[in-house]
């Protein structure tokens, strides 16, 4: 038994070792898998923190697009002819929104679609994760909407652009697209000056994709910059109406009506017809959304001979009080005649234009040459862009030949082979009433005015302008006249040309004036396409147009008559000018 006593202390401890490598080992995995751990939390919270809180916000975190607000055109008083109003557009997750349908007659009835429609949208795109619902609702359809609760609509707030003016400014202004991109007239060539830049903010929403928290504001919005333009509504107005009076009356296929303020250049109304409303996009047609006045050209016919005219003076070889013989009343040129309405004999110059004689004109520009003509034009801005800008504007054509027939001179001098657009014709007029200097043509607002280039001799200028005084008190531009105020312009009654040459019995009825001709303020052209009533010559169908927009404008922009209008007892009224006849080659 004391061996045995012995023995047992020799058996515990050889038992302990055993349980001392068990704690040891116990005691290093809790430590290796401390460090690991630890390890792992400073990946996470500091190594990999950026990584993990990304993947995260993915899943919670939306970024929305903040809208900005795109810069409102005024006129150049300050009235709004586009703004930007707010809406809300109304979009959808379709893998949420087909879960409930159950809620989709109200959301159809909110929305003001029928339920097939919204059952067919949102089935037909299950697996899209975004689809248009409706857009461009007021802020209060949009808020019914979002009071649904509906699992997968969500709602982002959007701009609409209003047209105040509608159709009467719709050639100018122009529209814009439903993502208030500028598609047409000044909303689109000012577009990247209007837009801005949309700012963002950020959404935490739940894992039902509602909102759990308020947005925050990550990048502010940077609203578009307003643009003046340099129209005068009230001009504008006007013009409008008296030229749509006109197509109506004269059952005319469109019309055409711009007004250049002479001392600054500026356009201070440009107005056409047939109109369109951007509001209501519904009955928008290609042929009604031309702003003719920049973009269609025409064979400007008699309201081009007082540049030939002017050509002649400058050569040296005329003077204001030169006889021309325009017996037997038309002229020979191969095989080709040049035609007045009736033989006036031998006139002066100032008869030339007073009764539009054809062959009165074309004699001078055949002893002078086309170069001196085509160079004159070129001088006063035909055959080349106003450089306004504005999209789709024309060039016209004006020819440019080595050899030159004579028939192409003198058809030439009264306004055929070549085309322009009736700003040009316009600007051409402009440079008459600022005694031959050339000022750009502006659709902005001038602050400060530019010198202007001498393009044409100040005493010409003078002497043309004179002429065309009497052409409106004695010849063909009679109804013209504004009360009170001297008025100088020309007439122009010019075929229209077809696919086989040009066609009878329809005309591009014409009248380019300045008023007050004796300190010229202001330059108009009306055009009056193919009318197809009874009356067709410009003195009858563009030139009253002319006198009733001339002295509206006179009185809204305060301009003071220089003395009473005489009476002219002794005045004749010319009512049937002469045509340009054109010409067959053979």
């Amino acid at each position: 038994m004391s061996r045995e006593r012995r023995k047992a202390p020799s058996r515990a401890a050889a038992g302990g070792q055993p349980g001392k490598w068990r704690l040891r080992l116990v005691q290093t995995m809790l430590v290796v898998s401390s460090l690991y751990l630890g390890y792992h939390i400073i990946d996470l919270q500091l190594l990999n923190r950026h990584f993990l809180q990304n993947e995260g916000d993915k899943r919670a975190v939306r970024y929305e697009s903040v809208t900005a607000h795109r810069g409102v055109i005024f006129d150049r008083n300050g009235e709004p002819l586009a703004v930007s109003a707010p809406v809300v557009t109304i979009w959808a997750d379709p893998t949420e929104l087909i879960e409930a349908q159950a809620q989709w007659p109200a959301l159809a009835k909110v929305l003001d679609v029928p339920l097939s429609w919204l059952s067919q949208r949102v089935e037909g795109t299950k697996s899209r994760e975004f689809i248009y619902l409706k857009r461009q609702l007021t802020p209060d359809q949009g808020g019914r909407v979002m009071a649904l609760k509906v699992p997968g609509v969500h709602a982002t707030d959007e701009q609409r652009r209003y047209y105040p003016a509608a159709e009467v400014t719709a050639h100018l202004v122009g529209f814009t697209n439903i993502d208030e991109s500028g598609q047409e007239g000044i909303e689109l060539a000012y577009n990247s000056w209007l837009s801005g830049e949309p700012g963002e903010r950020r959404l935490l929403k739940d894992r039902k994709g509602q909102l759990a928290r308020q947005a925050q504001l990550v990048t502010s919005a940077s609203p578009g910059k307003e643009l003046m333009l340099s129209i005068d509504l009230r001009l504008q107005y006007m013009a409008y109406r008296e030229l749509k009076k006109a197509v109506e009356l004269h059952q005319a296929k469109a019309g055409s009506l711009v007004m250049l303020d002479v001392k600054t250049g500026e356009v201070l109304a440009m107005v056409n017809q047939p109109a369109y409303n951007q509001n209501n996009r519904a009955d928008m047609q290609a042929s009604k959304m031309r702003n003719r006045v920049m973009t269609d050209t025409m064979e400007p016919g008699s309201t081009l001979k007082p540049f030939a005219v002017a050509a002649a003076l400058e050569s040296g070889q005329f003077r204001r009080d030169s006889v021309i013989n325009t017996s037997p009343g038309y002229l020979t040129l191969g095989r080709n005649e040049v035609k007045d309405s009736r033989d006036y004999g031998a006139i002066d110059i100032t008869t030339v234009l007073r009764k539009s004689s054809n062959v009165g004109v074309s004699k001078m520009a055949l002893a002078i040459g086309p170069d001196k003509v085509v160079d004159l034009l070129q001088r006063v801005g035909l055959g080349q862009s106003a450089g306004t800008g504005f999209p789709g504007e024309s060039s016209g054509y004006l020819p440019f030949r080595d050899r030159w027939s004579d028939i192409e001179i003198a058809t030439l001098s009264f306004g055929y082979g070549l085309t322009v657009t009736p700003l040009q014709l316009a600007q051409a007029y402009m440079v008459l009433g600022a005694g031959g200097i050339m000022r750009p043509v502006s659709l902005i607002k001038r602050d400060v005015v530019p010198d202007g280039v001498r393009v044409m001799d100040q005493q010409v200028a003078d002497d043309i302008r004179a002429m065309l005084r009497e052409v409106v008190h004695g010849g063909t531009g009679g109804r013209a006249q504004v009360e009170a105020f001297e008025v100088g312009g020309k007439t122009g009654t010019a075929r229209k040309v077809g696919a086989n040459g040009y066609i009878k019995d329809r005309y591009t009825s014409m009248f380019a004036g300045l008023v007050p001709i004796d300190n010229p303020r202001l330059a108009i052209v009306v055009v009056i396409d193919d009318p197809s009533g009874k009356a067709y010559y410009g003195g009858l169908t563009a030139a009253p147009v002319f006198a009733k927009v001339a002295a509206g404008a006179l009185r809204f922009l305060e301009i003071e008559p220089a003395r009473a209008k005489s009476e002219r007892s002794d005045s004749r009224m010319v009512l049937n000018e002469g045509v340009n006849e054109p010409v067959e080659e053979g």
